[in-house]
């Protein structure tokens, strides 16, 4: 199986990396920090360090620094070209571009895009499936979301699949609030949380 790591960079709002194989995505996590870039229309002091493109297992060559369609630095590792709609490469290239337009706050979508949860109990996928359907600009209680999944009274165990999150933002878990207040968001934390869904319209 070919897989692809792909870590890039969002400035102003940190590093995240991807795991593709084929048209699956098998992870994508973020790491929420300013520190890990400028803010948008600043320069990168080391661009290399902050924004890495493709980084791949299955295959060497050099790289170079570029720039991407916003005039951001970004490493590219060399690569075959993209020759079929199931290249890792080709859907990596894809959700990167739809990660940074999602965080700059433009309304892009993630419904159509395929996860590895072989390794998910029936209610992970649950939960996950329930989730994917909550629109942008709404949100959904931990008890609630038990609930619409078919578990009735496991908002707890909701909150533990919401912390143990495998793919950020595909799985929306920043649209899932406490009954009485907008709930936590991990190491992330509450203004993490607040910041992405003031993104959607949202304000808690």
């Amino acid at each position: 199986m070919r897989v692809e790591r792909t870590e890039y960079a969002v400035p102003g709002w940190g590093v995240g990396e991807l795991w593709t194989s084929g048209s699956t995505v098998l992870a994508h996590d973020f790491v929420f920090s300013a520190r890990a870039g400028p803010p948008p229309g600043t320069v990168a002091a080391n661009p290399a360090r902050l924004a890495i493109g493709f980084v791949s297992e299955a295959r060497q060559g050099p790289s170079k620094v570029q720039q991407n369609g916003e005039g951001e630095p970004c490493i590219d590792v060399a690569r075959p070209a993209s020759g079929s709609d199931n290249d890792p490469a080709r859907l990596a290239d894809d959700l990167v571009d739809r990660f940074r337009v999602f965080l700059r706050g433009d309304d892009v979508g993630f419904a159509d895009i395929a996860l590895d949860q072989t390794t998910s109990t029936s209610f992970q996928v649950a939960v996950a499936d329930v989730l994917r359907d909550v629109p942008r600009g709404e949100v959904v209680c931990y008890g609630e979301l038990a609930a619409l999944a078919g578990y009735p009274r496991a908002g707890r165990a909701v909150g533990t699949f919401c912390a143990r999150n495998r793919f950020t933002f595909v799985v929306p878990c920043h649209r899932v609030v406490a009954s009485n207040g907008i709930g936590s968001y991990g190491s992330a934390g509450v203004g993490i949380k607040r910041r992405l869904l003031m993104l959607e319209g949202v304000r808690m």
